[in-house]
């Protein structure tokens, strides 16, 4: 299925699937409330994502055992929309580097090609020029990622338990993981992205009218309240 609506008979399809070229990107998350996923989820340009954990050697980490690995967001983003360093300067703005803190929850980015880790050491780089305090975010190339527990991928999203059959979902579905409408869905529902976004993109989305008019209101509702990690 491609970035465009797609009409069978007068049904609108869901847009799971966005058959795209896209590179990944992954970075530290707090798994808890669902912080972070939605801050990439509304992103224009950034077609999945999915929590889980990484950074660590220990094997198969779970979040009541994480051992020495780090909660973690990956993203797939679309090149041609989005640059990976509009991605980390979002990392950036959106947590504070210089905060000490258990390896669980500590800053985190790995990096996918030489091209991304020359960019993030850069831009870390830079934001040492203007920090006071010590910069404590680690920059290492990506190895393993491990997926959270259902109850992780998407939070906001199955918070609205009435919602997710309407979605094609079951509460703690795989393809929360998977699905490009998840993604937007688990972020305009807190008001990541503005009604304008949310009004532009929306309509390629495959909802109908009453679905779109649900999520709408909450997106309306949470504008600007942001997100306490």
């Amino acid at each position: 299925m491609h970035r465009e609506r797609v009409e069978e008979e007068g049904v609108f399809i869901l847009l799971h699937n966005v058959d795209v070229p896209f590179e990944k990107a992954t970075f530290w998350a707090r798994l808890l409330l669902g912080c972070r996923d939605p801050l990439w989820g509304a992103k224009t340009g950034v077609l999945r994502t999915r929590v889980g954990y990484g950074g660590g050697k220990a094997p198969n980490p779970t979040y009541k055992k994480i051992q020495d690995h780090t909660e973690i967001t990956q993203v797939d983003f679309d090149p041609k929309i989005v640059s990976y360093e509009e991605l980390l300067d979002m990392f950036w703005k959106n947590h504070d580097p210089t905060f000490k803190t258990k390896t669980q929850y500590c800053s985190l980015i790995l990096y996918h090609s030489p091209e991304q880790k020359s960019l993030a050491e850069k831009t870390r780089d830079e934001f040492k020029k203007t920090s006071k305090d010590e910069v404590l975010t680690r920059i290492e190339p990506f190895e393993t990622f491990y997926d959270a527990e259902g109850y992780h991928q998407k939070y906001h999203l199955q918070e609205h338990a009435s919602l997710l059959p309407t979605l094609g979902f079951q509460k703690d579905d795989e393809r929360l993981k998977t699905s490009h409408l998840a993604s937007k869905i688990n972020a305009y529902l807190v008001g990541m992205s503005t009604v304008e976004q949310f009004d532009t993109e929306v309509t390629s989305l495959g909802l109908d009218e009453e679905t779109t008019k649900y999520i709408r209101e909450y997106n309306v509702q949470n504008q600007g309240r942001g997100m306490t990690c």
